[in-house]
């Protein structure tokens, strides 16, 4: 009997089982794509880290025969056994251990190591790969929060759902109350009447399930592809995701989709189930007010149709919380992304594109060589196109400014008094400052030399004598001033950590000016005082200074106006002439340009497609409630033509009811929206101006239209169902469809 029933009620109430399906197909189609998402980024910080770090799970060091290494692989669950050949760097041999079973690492790696007879301070953990399987050890107190942050989102997600899915099942049993009140009063029991709702449900749900799980996964290996094309496949050092998907996750996500439908389906099912038979006889299926509620605004803006509309709202405002949450939520999140990422480009361009557009035109950053090793300078100067091209190295010292030293105008907003006690020290003799050295080959010190108007030597140091204003916190706008007087002819350099080792060099100029190089000065550390000083000295002092970098840096323009054709074609000569001999990673300014727009398209693409996916499910629970209302608002609106009420005025009541609910959530966004860009304007210390010239308003408007035209059409759905009601026969007929 239940099954003809369910069977009949389904071909019947094509709308309201419509809503269901659409429900079950939104809620299968976000969890397959979150889990394909969230599986592939996984499967890719795994790759990364066995690229980066390699693909071993724990390490022991110490003194190893060739039989203990075979001791080692006859452990259980020991796949294979590897000496790091990097252990050739230390006297003691380095072992790396791959298992089988990730979950044996830890308790195996320290029998092996009692067994060696190695102290456990000698074991080594690959932490960070270990913690993608959810494997901890106490002694890491790294957090390791993304797989926990998958499992996090994943059930945010899932509640979500089952709030929205709730609310579909919700409408559309609440809408039989009557029925089964009278199916319970001929003696159907509560677990009959939840069995026949669980079985409709079922039955609604399982086509949409299996598409909705098919397209997520469709969706994901897209978005992997959309990924590797905008999020930087041209980046050096970034490898290719690979699209995967395993039968596992397909298992997971049938069954999270199928417990979120199914606790979505059973918390109505049971509420309707435990009603008794007068509740739900008397129970109309209409939607109804506690108490009655004015809404003033609509009721002036729109007239009666207004007041109608906004009681209706009032008595659906539970059903249609999830929407305006979503439509807010997505609104506003979008709004937002919109304006950080304008802003984000105004500041990126301003402050690294065109202030370092006549700076660089190719950057190489030569491995592990020392700028005075380095002895391609002058070929690197002859190639046809290249106009200039410096070679430097960067290294770190420390330095005492004395009271007398400090000049007027740094005194002036306080000199060290508001110094971080981690960038200077105050000591005996005056303050000691972080001194960072750039050591530029001869050729290039001695032209620089002659940009500031000095004779050209290589016998000292050059020191721009600059601090920015630190009571200014403008730093786009920065105010500088002079550092030190400038009056002392030698600066005495100490090796940082080592302060007792120094060495003193002369001063050739203190000055405002720097060489033409991609670098940035003082820009944490506002008291460091920066020395340039040639090579020829730096082999003379590096001995007592140390701390120099591993890497040696190259900075080149091409011609003016040059394309990016012509600098492709540059970098590739310069990369033949110095990569057979140097290990070399370069890149070119309107590569990196191209390369920074497509990844900001990227981040944009996916950020504005979760922000979809929130608007889809605000406006698919719209789309719920009004293809299942039609049967809880039949009799309402039969009253309404009953009194004189004509399809025109409904249709209005219809409009104001859409306007509404889309409406409400851009009102609501927009003085938040407002305040948010304010306040990042204001950090960024972008003029408004300036903003509003590339705000993105377009894609602002694009979006706001997009949702209220959805609403406008779920409306028109319900309003097109609603005008085809028979007045005489709905009156009459209050028990079933």
């Amino acid at each position: 009997m239940w099954k003809d029933y369910s069977s009949s009620y389904i071909k019947n109430n094509r709308s309201s089982g419509m809503s269901v399906m659409i429900a079950a197909f939104i809620s299968a189609l976000l969890l397959s794509l979150l889990l394909g998402l969230f599986y592939n980024a996984w499967k890719y910080e795994i790759e990364r880290i066995e690229l980066e770090e390699g693909g071993w799970q724990s390490r022991i060091v110490g003194e190893f025969t060739q039989e203990d290494i075979e001791s080692i692989k006859n452990f259980a669950h020991v796949k294979d056994v590897v000496v790091n050949e990097k252990g050739a760097q230390i006297p003691e041999t380095v072992i790396d251990i791959y298992f089988d079973s990730m979950g044996s690492v830890l308790d195996n790696t320290l029998r092996i190591a009692e067994t060696l007879g190695v102290s456990a301070e000698k074991v080594i953990y690959n932490y960070e790969l270990l913690a993608m399987y959810m494997i901890r050890d106490s002694q890491d107190t790294a957090p390791r929060l993304v797989f926990p942050m998958f499992i996090l989102i994943v059930g945010v997600a899932s509640f979500s759902l089952i709030i929205v899915i709730h609310n579909s099942f919700a409408v559309s049993m609440n809408a039989r109350i009557h029925q089964f009140g009278i199916f319970s009063s001929i003696g159907a029991t509560p677990k009959q009447i939840r069995s026949c709702l669980l079985q409709e449900a079922a039955a609604l749900c399982i086509l949409p399930i299996l598409i909705g799980n098919l397209l997520g996964i469709l969706i994901s290996m897209g978005l992997i592809h959309m990924a590797n094309d905008l999020l930087g496949s041209d980046v050096s050092g970034r490898h290719e995701s690979v699209f995967g998907y395993h039968p596992l996750v397909l298992v997971a996500a049938l069954l999270l989709t199928v417990a979120t439908i199914w606790i979505s389906a059973w918390m109505p099912a049971r509420k309707l189930s435990r009603l008794t038979p007068l509740e739900a006889i008397k129970n109309t299926g209409e939607l109804q007010l506690k108490r009655k509620k004015k809404s003033p605004l609509l009721t002036c803006l729109f007239g009666l149709e207004g007041e109608l509309a906004g009681g209706a709202l009032k008595a659906q405002k539970r059903a249609l919380r999830t929407a305006s949450l979503s439509l807010i939520f997505s609104f506003l999140a979008f709004t937002i992304m919109q304006s950080f990422f304008a802003l984000s480009g105004i500041s990126t361009r301003e402050t690294y594109f065109e202030r370092y557009q006549s700076v660089w035109d190719i950057m190489v950053t030569v491995k592990d060589t020392d700028v005075d090793s380095f002895s391609e300078a002058q070929k690197l100067r002859a190639i046809s196109g290249i106009r200039s091209a410096i070679v430097y190295q960067k290294a770190m010292a420390k330095r005492i400014i004395a009271e007398d030293e400090i000049s007027e105008d740094m005194k002036s907003f306080g000199g060290f008094a508001v110094a971080r006690d981690k960038y200077v020290r105050k000591t005996d003799g005056g303050w000691l400052v972080n001194v960072p050295i750039v050591i530029l080959d001869d050729a290039s010190f001695l032209a620089y030399c002659e940009q500031i108007g000095i004779a050209p030597q290589l016998n000292g140091a050059v020191i721009w004598n600059q601090i920015r204003d630190v009571t200014n916190p403008d730093f786009r706008h920065p105010r500088y001033m002079p550092y030190v007087k400038g009056e002392n002819a030698v600066s005495i350099l100490r090796q940082s950590g080592k302060e007792e080792m120094t060495a003193e060099i002369p001063v050739l100029s203190y000055t405002e000016k720097v060489p033409v190089l991609r670098e940035e000065y003082a820009t944490l550390d506002y008291y460091e005082l920066v020395h340039f000083i040639p090579t020829s000295l730096w082999k003379e002092i590096k001995g007592q200074i140390g701390g120099s970098e591993e890497d040696s840096y190259i900075c080149m323009l091409g011609r003016e106006n040059v394309t990016s054709g012509e600098l492709d074609a540059l970098q590739g000569q310069v990369d033949s002439l110095i990569a057979g001999n140097y290990k070399t990673e370069s890149e070119n300014r309107i590569q990196e340009a191209e390369v920074n727009d497509k990844q900001i398209q990227g981040m944009m693409t996916i950020f504005g497609g979760f922000c979809v996916l929130l608007a889809v499910i605000g406006i698919g629970n719209v789309f719920s409630n009004t293809l299942g209302f039609v049967r809880q608002r039949k009799r309402e609106f039969a009253r309404y033509m009953s009194v004189g009420m004509t399809q025109g005025e409904i249709k209005k009541m219809f409009c104001v009811e859409a306007l509404t609910i889309a409406g409400r959530p851009i009102l609501i966004t927009l003085p938040f929206a407002v305040i948010t860009v304010g306040y990042m304007l204001k950090l960024s210390y972008v003029e408004v101006g300036t903003f509003l010239a590339e705000a993105p308003l377009i894609p602002i408007m694009i979006f706001m239209l997009a949702i209220w035209g959805s609403v406008a059409f779920a409306y028109y759905l319900g309003w097109r169902n609603i005008r085809k009601i028979d007045l005489a026969e709905v009156l009459r007929d209050d028990t079933m469809m």
